[in-house]
């Protein structure tokens, strides 16, 4: 008999999350993932929104600047009693058009802040309770064989700083048997998503049927319930042994572009 629990409704009995960016979209999912999984949960993100987990205790903190993060990561910790997992969801993309040129250096830092430093500060500001907890990392990010160019350089820029990060964390805590992953969407259905789909389908003329036949995995969009799933997986003690990894959630997209 496996010594792994399949009901899952238990699998998180016990374990305290904090979730960035867990107002809506991806971090909301993740959140309602981990609540229906049976754990205590605190998402954070600048405002509410209606379809914030109910269940989830809501934190408002903006961890776009340090004292933000660690402001969260402290009244987060202090909330919940402890931390056992963290997932660095919050994040936004910008596109700018017509090229990377244009893009202003305010958005260059903007984007790096939001999209790397905000995980970073936030993991470094909990991380002395995650080794108490012997926890486990998820930073959702972009990228890797998806490039990011163009009037996204700057979003894929900070995402590639992300990754490199995430990897380097994973084997400076690995032997005090800390795990940090990462998990990288492809076209996903999200508020997010949403709205860099169509400033790139408009600007490239086509409709969004279009772009999703772009997919390998049946020319169809993923839905945030897609990434709470494996995320689920990476935080849960099914994935013990994996760490300094890097999950596409993509439905082909990613991982075959490199074949």
């Amino acid at each position: 008999m496996s010594k792994y629990s399949l009901d899952l409704t238990k699998e998180f009995v016990g374990k305290r999350a904090l979730i960035t960016g867990g107002s809506r979209g991806i971090g909301a999912a993740v959140a309602q993932r981990l609540l229906d999984g049976g754990a205590t949960v605190v998402v954070t993100a600048r405002n509410t929104h209606a379809e914030t987990p109910e269940g989830a205790t809501f934190i408002a903190g903006d961890t776009r600047t340090l004292a933000g993060a660690q402001q969260v990561a402290k009244e987060s910790i202090a909330k919940l009693g402890g931390l056992d997992i963290l997932v660095n969801s919050a994040g936004a993309a910008r596109v700018i058009l017509p090229s990377s040129a244009a893009i202003p250096d305010e958005e260059w830092l903007d984007s790096l802040n939001i999209n790397f430093l905000a995980a970073l500060r936030v993991t470094y500001a909990a991380l002395p309770e995650l080794l108490k907890t012997k926890g486990t990392i998820v930073n959702v990010t972009a990228g890797g064989r998806i490039a990011f160019g163009g009037p996204m350089a700057h979003y894929g820029a900070a995402k590639a700083a992300l990754n490199n990060w995430s990897e380097a964390l994973a084997k400076e805590v690995a032997p005090q048997g800390v795990r940090v992953n990462v998990v990288t969407p492809g076209p996903i259905i999200s508020p997010g998503g949403d709205e860099v789909r169509k400033t790139i389908t408009s600007a490239m003329g086509i409709t969004d049927q279009q772009f999703f036949a772009t997919v390998p995995l049946e020319g169809r969009a993923g839905k945030s319930e897609d990434l709470a799933e494996a995320i689920a997986f990476l935080v849960s003690p099914r994935a013990s042994y994996i760490t300094g990894d890097n999950m596409f959630v993509s439905g082909g997209w990613g991982a075959l572009s490199a074949m």
